[in-house]
């Protein structure tokens, strides 16, 4: 088990210096840094090695995994995929509204984008404003040419409109599933779980520093990459589907996300009482509050606090959190 620092590759939107709050390290003056990229074998698109964790040791967690990739992520997990830990887990800071965008699902990866992954993502947010949103889904069906004319001719007032404004709040956990247009609004921290890529399409870029009309199609062009997007209307009752919560099958744990992100990944909210059981996995934690000791089976204890991070390998063992604390466990959907 290892304390991660943070990983923090620029951005074109602004942070509010949450992460870096959150973590107790100094904010940089430069805002545009509102992503922990946590434990993560994935870059930037077309800007590796940007993005990619360096343990402490100075190793790439890649290339630390790729020698030993059983004992990081166990058995079953290589023969499913690999040396690919699957998952990516994020900070994320919005200083300032994100742009609405939209991730393509697998199908559309495969067949495009040479992957076998697309970005269903999930969010567990940890703090949030009092007025906060997520923009999540149109509200009604959109046809392709409306679409079409919305993001050339950068119609945000329209677009936004269209969409469902959804109030968020600290503790809530909401799934994104791919093609799912959104935008998360400001004043939000949260931890993110997702698919191991960085494939978005931009539908808005108007007064973010990026050129989204060369850079927000992924290389495709927009009249295939517009195809991704889900245009159906997401209606309340949809978007119920979205957001909750599940009891554990474990002491002091609750699954988090509703079981239409299970083949994706999964997600744990640890809070011992007296403590929280971790079963062998390749995982993610983040601590949200507290301090505690996470002790494992073939591991030596590790002592954390409000803010930590920490990857744990499979072969850490049967592993359990004790004291007043509470944390995040993000992991692979299992084989």
């Amino acid at each position: 088990m290892t304390l991660l620092p943070a990983n923090t590759p620029r951005s074109f939107y602004r942070g509010a210096g949450r992460i870096h709050r959150f973590r107790g390290v100094a904010a940089p003056e430069d805002p545009f840094y509102p992503e922990d990229w946590i434990a993560s074998t994935t870059s930037r698109f077309q800007q590796a090695p940007l993005g990619l964790t360096t343990l402490p040791d100075g190793q790439l967690l890649a290339d630390a995994i790729a020698e030993s990739p059983k004992w990081w992520l166990g058995k079953e997990h290589v023969a499913a995929h690999g040396a690919d830990p699957a998952i990516l887990v994020k900070l994320l800071d919005a200083g300032q509204r994100l742009p609405l965008h939209v991730h393509p699902d697998r199908p559309f990866a495969t067949d495009h984008l040479a992957s076998p992954y697309g970005k269903t993502e999930a969010w567990v947010i940890v703090e949030a404003a009092p007025d906060a949103v997520v923009h999540l889904g149109f509200a009604r069906d959109v046809e392709p040419e409306e679409l079409a004319d919305w993001v050339a001719n950068q119609r945000v007032d329209a677009m936004l409109a269209a969409t469902n404004a959804v109030p968020v709040r600290a503790g809530d956990a909401v799934l994104c599933p791919a093609g799912v247009p959104h935008a998360i609004g400001a004043g939000i921290l949260l931890v993110e779980v997702q698919e191991p890529t960085d494939f978005s399409v931009l539908l808005e870029w108007e007064g973010f520093a990026i050129d989204g009309a060369a850079a927000g199609h992924l290389g495709l062009g927009y009249d295939l990459a517009l195809s991704c997007v889900d245009r159906a209307a997401w209606t309340p009752d949809r978007l119920t589907g979205l957001r909750g919560t599940r009891a554990g099958d474990r002491p002091g744990v609750q699954r988090l996300f509703t079981e239409l992100a299970d083949p994706f990944f999964a997600a744990e909210r640890l809070h011992p009482d007296p403590e929280s059981v971790l079963e062998p996995a390749f995982s993610v934690v983040v601590v949200t509050s507290g301090s505690g000791v996470l002790e494992a089976e073939h591991d030596a204890p590790l002592a954390v606090r409000a803010g930590d991070t920490a990857v744990v390998p499979y072969a850490a063992g049967r592993c359990v959190l004790r004291g007043p604390v509470e944390a995040v466990r993000c992991k692979p959907a299992t084989p």
